[in-house]
């Protein structure tokens, strides 16, 4: 299906800043609470957020085969499940419908009062319920400092780096959208020097790394696997992601079976 909502040449009847991320072209999709107190599946374009319940309602997804309610949700799971095909046609639909050639919308001053808000007026939740969330070490140059500090410059990177892809199940239920406040977690450090007893206590060394997620389809079935010539199927997006990481207890705790406390209290 060819993707007509990426034209570069597109323009659109919503002012969008020169430098901004969020062209006609990006539509990303996301879930936010309304002025009103609703919460409803959304896209973005420039600054402004656009209620995609109502845009449902309102008949301007008219011929795409989508439920009642797939955009009055508080999370994005059902409409990530129906697949590429339907991400692809609500695309289209969204850039056609703010293209600057149509008035549809743009002249139906009811209708954009009900679908349109400046960001100011919403705020960003969590846009999926994360059933499983893997941390990849994809970065050959993150993988060889990690390396050095946990252990020492000649071992940094462990030979299977080159081989397959290193990752670790994280904490799935700890995932939070950005600004949420984060405690800085206690636990075990390793002994002082001179020392058999560990310490205890608020970790010292907390940082985050600022990594690429990728949000996936619940679609292949326990045990089959996916041809990596198949791999953009199953793909829904991406996201920035903070992944946070209380150093001084992971390296006590992460010998033999990797990151546990240390990596689990805030992604």
């Amino acid at each position: 299906m060819v993707i007509t909502a990426n034209n570069p040449k597109r323009k659109s009847w919503l002012k969008v800043q020169e430098n901004s991320d969020f062209p006609i072209q990006n539509i990303p999709f996301g879930v936010f609470i309304t002025r009103d107190d609703i919460i409803t599946i959304g896209s973005r374009i420039g600054d402004f957020a656009i209620d995609l319940g109502a845009f449902h309602q309102l008949g301007y997804f008219e011929g795409i085969p989508l439920t009642d309610d797939m955009f009055l949700q508080d999370n994005l799971n059902d409409f990530i499940a129906d697949g590429r095909k339907t991400w692809r046609l609500v695309r289209n639909r969204i850039a056609e419908v703010f293209d600057v050639t149509n008035g549809t919308l743009r002249d139906n001053a009811n209708h954009k009062d009900k679908i349109i808000f400046r960001m100011d007026e919403v705020e960003m939740l969590l846009p999926v319920s994360v059933g499983d969330y893997t941390d990849f070490y994809a970065s050959k140059e993150h993988a060889t400092n990690v390396g050095s500090l946990f252990r020492d410059p000649e071992n940094a990177l462990l030979p299977n780096w080159l081989h397959i892809p290193i990752g670790y199940h994280g904490r799935s239920s700890s995932i939070i959208p950005s600004g949420t406040p984060i405690r800085r977690p206690y636990g075990q450090t390793r002994p002082a020097e001179g020392s058999n007893t560990p310490g205890f206590g608020p970790s010292k060394l907390v940082d985050f790394e600022l990594e690429m997620a990728f949000i996936t389809t619940d679609a292949n079935v326990l045990g089959d696997r996916i041809p990596i010539e198949e791999t953009e199927e199953y793909i829904f997006g991406l996201v920035q992601f903070n992944d946070w990481s209380a150093r001084d207890i992971q390296a006590w705790e992460y010998v033999p079976l990797g990151p546990f406390l240390g990596k689990n209290f805030a992604s």
